[in-house]
């Protein structure tokens, strides 16, 4: 699998962009998102979510990585597959979808082209515990990362440090960088601690 794919812009129209990497042209769906962020760019990386099926294998392609967990999510939804969440990604942004999903929005929902008022629910229902409010009054904008603080948290415990002190530095590290891995928490917590 894929995780990422950085190169050169050899095309790129709203639904989809090519970038080229040591001579191979990658053919990447995109939402417009994404095509607005890559406008005017010469090279780009996306972060990707492969998608095999029997008669396809195609490539999704996303500016940033919180777009394609959002995707990644959606596409867990019972008739909801990769375009339908690619549209969804096009008609709002991550943040929106994310919000609609944690109000119980089923009207912005189901204002999306080809989203019904059973498909708005089910997403609100499945993807709802799936998300994390911040507790700041921002849009929420990623998902729930417990197994990364908890990871980080038993790291360092076992490194000696209370679990009170530990607590207190993460939250603090996380507030300034939602998105680390478990080994960069880690590193930045112990320079706190």
């Amino acid at each position: 699998m894929y995780d990422f794919i950085s190169g050169t812009i050899a095309e790129l129209n709203p639904s989809c962009v090519i970038i080229e990497n040591f001579g191979i042209g990658y053919s990447i769906y995109i939402s417009l998102h994404t095509y607005t962020k890559l406008n005017n760019l010469k090279e780009a990386r996306l972060y990707v979510q492969q998608i095999i099926r029997e008669d396809s294998n195609n490539l999704y392609g996303f500016f940033e990585k919180q777009e394609r967990e959002v995707f990644r999510l959606l596409i867990l939804v019972s008739g909801v597959g990769p375009n339908t969440a690619r549209l969804m990604l096009s008609y709002l942004t991550y943040n929106n979808i994310q919000k609609a999903i944690l109000e119980d929005d089923v009207a912005t929902l189901k204002s999306i082209k080809g989203i019904g008022l059973k498909t708005a629910q089910r997403i609100i229902v499945d993807l709802k515990d799936k998300i994390t409010n911040q507790e700041d009054e921002q849009i929420p904008n990623i998902f729930d990362n417990k197994n990364i603080t908890d990871e980080a948290t038993s790291a360092l415990l076992m490194l000696g440090f209370t679990r009170k002190a530990v607590e207190k530095v993460i939250e603090t590290v996380i507030k300034k960088d939602k998105h680390l891995s478990v080994e960069d928490l880690v590193k930045q917590s112990l320079k706190m601690l």
